[in-house]
């Protein structure tokens, strides 16, 4: 076991996956001598070189367009995309060629190929560099989509990606990037396309994913304090969605809450509820509930902690479902 913050896991993740695997490179803006914005890369350019760890233009459509014709030759090329905004001028080639390569070839042609986006708030920036995209992607068939929420997660699930022979979009909380966890080397975690439960209990079902996974489970401590007993899922996986794990805790609990950083509308929380709402309708005490940001661009810094959900919000939520 080793303690280490996030960003120092994928890190990790990153050089174990070159150093097991000469087919897989990494591509992307600034990521080399640099490190990326972010420093994930740090250190990798210099241990594997320049043709392992590559610099590219400031063109996301190109940074993809490339990894899928490297992937078609047998490569296994793991995209960062520097930050959650600047992915949009890449959307085409995510969605109407990385996703539909498997199935529009009968499966004869598959595309590997990983794209890392930090994604989310926190971190004092504006628009551009601080959304949450997430469920634009998770609404095209043909791609996988996780986002870890601890250190080994993160350390693991960069290398199961490159493994997957589908295209996976990691999406990596960017103001959890600091957080230290205890990371297990030896060990992986499972399936990294199933929920977690991370903490257990009776009354109600709070589920996130990502950045907001620590503030749950902050939320379900202070609803402790109040007497109720909040069970906490990570979702981990948002393309699948692991709903099997959520409708054996709703079942238990009689009560949902689904947080997310992105808006309510049109969100992942929307899917969830909806779905549970059919599978768990005789176990429900009360209606989905969903947690999420506002349905408006992304604020300027100084009032983003207004935007995002925070501790407050949720145990709002919890007292609504525990209301009926």
């Amino acid at each position: 076991m080793s303690t280490m913050t996030i960003a120092k896991a994928i890190n990790e993740g990153l050089r174990a996956t070159l150093s097991k695997d000469p087919k897989s490179f990494l591509m992307g803006e600034d990521i080399g001598a640099l490190g990326g914005v972010y420093r994930i890369t740090e250190g990798l350019q210099k241990e594997f070189g320049t043709h392992r760890v590559m610099d590219t233009p400031l063109a996301e459509s190109g940074i993809i367009g490339t990894a899928l014709g490297m992937a078609l030759r047998g490569h296994r090329p793991i995209c960062e995309i520097q930050f959650d905004g600047f992915v949009f001028p890449a959307f085409n080639q995510i969605t109407t060629q990385l996703a539909k390569i498997r199935t529009r070839s009968d499966g004869q042609l598959s595309a590997p190929v990983v794209i890392r986006i930090p994604y989310g708030g926190g971190i004092g920036s504006i628009e551009h560099h601080s959304e949450s995209p997430e469920a634009l992607f998770a609404h095209t068939a043909g791609l996988r989509i996780i986002t870890p929420s601890n250190a080994n997660d993160a350390y693991w699930m960069i290398q199961q990606a490159v493994e997957c022979k589908d295209p996976v979009v990691v999406f990596e909380p960017k103001r959890r990037y600091w957080s230290k966890g205890e990371v297990d080397t030896e060990n992986s975690p499972g399936d990294p396309f199933k929920a977690h439960v991370v903490r257990e209990g009776t009354d109600a079902t709070l589920v996130a994913y990502g950045p907001l996974v620590p503030v749950a489970l902050a939320a379900a401590n202070a609803a402790a304090e109040d007497g109720h007993s909040v069970e906490v899922i990570d979702l981990r996986s948002i393309s699948p969605i692991d709903f099997d794990t959520v409708e054996a805790s709703v079942n238990k609990t009689g009560r949902l809450v689904v947080a997310h950083e992105a808006p309510t509308f049109g969100g992942i929380g929307g899917e969830i509820a909806s779905r549970i709402s059919e599978r768990c309708f005789y176990s429900l005490e009360a209606p989905a509930i969903r947690v999420g940001g506002f349905h408006m661009p992304y604020p300027i810094a100084r009032v983003e902690e207004h935007y995002l959900p925070d501790i407050d919000r949720m145990l709002e939520a919890l007292e609504r479902a525990f209301a009926y």
